[in-house]
């Protein structure tokens, strides 16, 4: 699988841009602020119906205009899909595949399997929980779509159960049996979603240590840790064990929508104890596993975006890197940098063909 071309109408800081891209390596070269990563981006888009940077779609379309069009053609089980997302200011995004539109964004999920690198994985480190939870269903959802309509699902029994929740202290009421409804509901998509979590962590974490290993070459030992508080107790029995203290905060307290990683090194949080060059091997080996991760499930090669990461690797990563990229482990690769003459000795190194796009 791999992208052929793509065209960007009032997409962020491009007018209109047309980019035709080599099977194997394509890299944009250019200043900073002169719109490379948002080239990858709008690759994003297309397989994830999102912007990985600005989650505010109507953000994204350029300034002055009322519109933004991404069109792309894939090349995926020896047919061409053309992928199209836009927007137009005060109407839905819209998403479509071969000229029909999808009705749930949630249907094309995992269809183009993509996985990004970027400095902005940092939030990952140091944002709260609900950002590690993106990352994980993320993941998960990728290869299965019956995760994410009971993840939507969830979601949308917890809006419901924090509406009746406040409506039950603004009115100075109560309703148990309503309240038991949504109970039920929770239970039955929650411990799907806490199981399908656990089991999936599980089968990570041995990829995620060997891409840390390879990375680093280091002696120091990483854990990824599922914290869910469904470890403890079944979700129904935490529900009817925290309504006393849910009605006083007019939300719901516990279940899933509460899980989190723990990013530890030696058994420490990385986000207080690691060094900037721990966090930053820890988040490639984390993405990495990501990578092979989905490789494995869905026997097809992701697309990978490389966002600035060379400024970022000292040689010796760099090197591991183009050592993975020679061992074919890779399928399409897509590059940002600021060094032309940096990312040319580079690309010369892997032995592939590539592309080089100064912007």
């Amino acid at each position: 699988m791999h992208l052929k071309n793509i065209s960007l109408f009032n997409y962020k800081n491009f007018a209109e841009a047309n980019f035709e891209f080599d099977s194997k390596i394509n890299c944009f070269v250019g200043k900073n602020g002169i719109g490379k990563t948002n080239v990858l981006d709008a690759i994003y888009h297309l397989s994830y119906g999102k912007s990985y940077f600005n989650p505010l779609a109507v953000q994204n379309i350029k300034h002055g205009e009322e519109f933004f069009v991404i069109d792309g053609n894939f090349y995926k089980n020896d047919r061409t899909e053309e992928i199209i997302c836009s927007i137009k200011k005060g109407q839905k995004k819209i998403l479509k595949r071969n000229g029909k539109a999808y009705d749930k964004f949630s249907d094309h999920v995992g269809f183009i399997p993509l996985v990004i690198i970027s400095p902005a994985d940092r939030d990952l480190i140091v944002e709260g929980s609900e950002t590690r939870r993106k990352f994980l269903d993320n993941v998960i959802s990728q290869l299965n779509p019956n995760y994410l309509q009971q993840l939507i699902q969830y979601q949308k029994v917890i809006s419901q159960r924090n509406a009746l929740l406040k409506y039950f202290s603004l009115n100075q009421v109560f309703d148990n049996d309503t309240l038991s409804i949504y109970n039920e509901q929770l239970t039955v998509y929650g411990q799907y979603i806490f199981e399908k979590r656990k089991e999936f962590i599980e089968q990570f974490i041995p990829i995620f240590n060997k891409h840390h290993q390879a990375i680093t070459g280091s002696e120091e030992t990483v854990q990824l840790v599922y914290e869910s508080n469904l470890f403890e107790k079944d979700l129904s029995q935490l529900l009817n064990e925290s309504l006393t203290k849910d009605r006083v905060l007019q939300y719901t307290s516990v279940g899933i929508h509460k899980d989190d990683l723990s990013f530890e090194i030696d058994n420490y949080a990385i986000k207080k104890f690691g060094s900037q060059g721990q966090q930053k091997s820890y988040l490639i080996a984390l993405k990495l596993a990501q990578f092979e991760f989905l490789k494995k499930q869905s026997g097809v090669k992701p697309i990978l975006l490389f966002d600035d990461v060379f400024d970022k690797l000292d040689e010796n990563r760099v090197a591991k890197i183009i050592e993975m990229v020679n061992n074919e482990t890779f399928g399409q690769l897509f590059i940002t940098d600021t060094h032309p003459k940096r990312t040319e000795i580079i690309l010369k190194s892997t032995h592939q063909s590539y592309k080089i796009f100064n912007l």
